[in-house]
């Protein structure tokens, strides 16, 4: 069977100007997004005909707890990069209700400036489940606009917490934001988003001063604790002939106020520090070929998993499983063992069709 034409042209992605060129962006998300057969395969299509024109872009990755200002702080970033001449896309992931299923999306709302701004693209998804911090589709966002033309691409999580670290694993360089009173000593060493932190930002540091530069020296021992026996990307390896310059990227910690637009430079001096060791060293384009990879093989999981919940004997097995774990009948590790035996069976007699779970063994 041929694979229907896509919904978005190519060349309306990437030699269309303004409004045309930001809804066919828009309509190549939303494409990507859909759960329809007919939609997937169209957007397999369309990505492998943007795969080209991808990868020329810093991929950033911006995390934090709610409250440290994530919005406010990428806006005033967005607006100095755009100064500098770039085109920057912000990829916000709001999270999705657990009761309801809905999402407010209101991180465009926030961004009021840059948002309007012709050199500017803000797309809010919701992370619909899907753990990690991240959109299920994120990924294949940050293709479309790379390949749209912009150099810059920011990826903001839901931040909840020490989990979010989906994010990391596909960006150049992943940005941890941090309140000045975020803790003490202990909770600067929990691993989870600072152990994968390329970089580490006290925002709001206007608020007291003092605060911000003991965190920002807290922060920086538990980052060097962790480059001696955590992360081995992180380690500060020097060159063993002439002056001591390190080979490898040493995560830093600076203090910010997005509020008043101090430290941006700053930020962005030592992102343009970090993206020229990273590309001298070739971790860079390492890290992007683990990240493609792996990128294969979360998909491959996922649709295993859809695959799986639309087999023919485990959509009949399945509603008296769901029964019997809910009542306490049969351990959920039995049901799914099962489940998972009676799809294999398939493969190998495929008249053979039970009707009942079992007890399993």
């Amino acid at each position: 069977m041929p694979v229907a034409r896509t919904a978005v042209s190519v060349e309306a992605l990437t030699e269309a100007d303004g409004l045309r060129q930001r809804r066919a962006i828009a309509k190549a998300i939303t494409l990507l997004e859909s759960t329809r057969a007919d939609h997937r395969a169209q957007a397999d299509e369309l990505l492998t005909a943007l795969l080209p024109l991808t990868g020329r872009s810093f991929r950033l990755g911006i995390s934090g707890v709610p409250g440290v200002g994530k919005s406010t702080f990428i806006e005033t970033l967005g607006l100095h990069l755009i100064e500098r001449g770039h085109r920057v896309a912000v990829l916000t992931i709001d999270p999705s209700s657990t009761v309801s299923g809905g999402s407010i999306l209101g991180d465009k709302t926030r961004m009021e400036r840059l948002s309007v701004h012709e050199r500017a693209y803000i797309r809010p998804s919701p992370s619909s489940g899907t753990l990690g911090g991240v959109a299920e589709k994120t990924r294949e966002a940050m293709l479309v606009c790379e390949a749209a033309g912009y150099d810059v691409v920011i990826v903001e999580t839901v931040g909840v917490g020490q989990s979010e670290t989906a994010v990391s694993g596909m960006t150049d360089m992943f940005v941890l934001l941090q309140l000045p009173n975020a803790g003490d000593d202990l909770q600067a060493i929990k691993k989870g988003v600072m152990e994968l932190a390329d970089l580490v930002v006290i925002n709001k540091a206007d608020i007291d001063p003092d605060a911000a530069t003991r965190a920002q020296a807290q922060i920086t021992s538990a980052l060097r604790l962790f480059g001696h026996h955590g992360n081995p990307a992180h380690a500060h390896v020097a060159h063993g002939t002439g002056q001591a310059a390190p080979v490898q990227w040493q995560p830093r910690v600076i203090q910010s106020s997005a509020l008043l637009g101090t430290g941006v430079d700053a930020f962005w001096d030592t992102v343009l520090q970090f993206k020229s060791l990273q590309t001298a060293n070739g971790r860079l384009a390492a890290r992007r070929e683990k990240q493609a990879l792996a990128w294969m093989w979360e998909r491959i999981d996922a649709g295993l998993k859809q695959a799986f919940k639309q087999h023919p004997r485990v959509r009949a097995m399945l509603p008296e499983a769901l029964a019997q774990v809910a009542a306490g009948a049969l351990p959920a590790s039995t049901a799914a063992r099962n489940l998972l035996a009676a799809q294999a069976a398939q493969v190998q007699d495929p008249e053979n069709t039970p009707t009942t779970v079992g007890t399993g063994p």
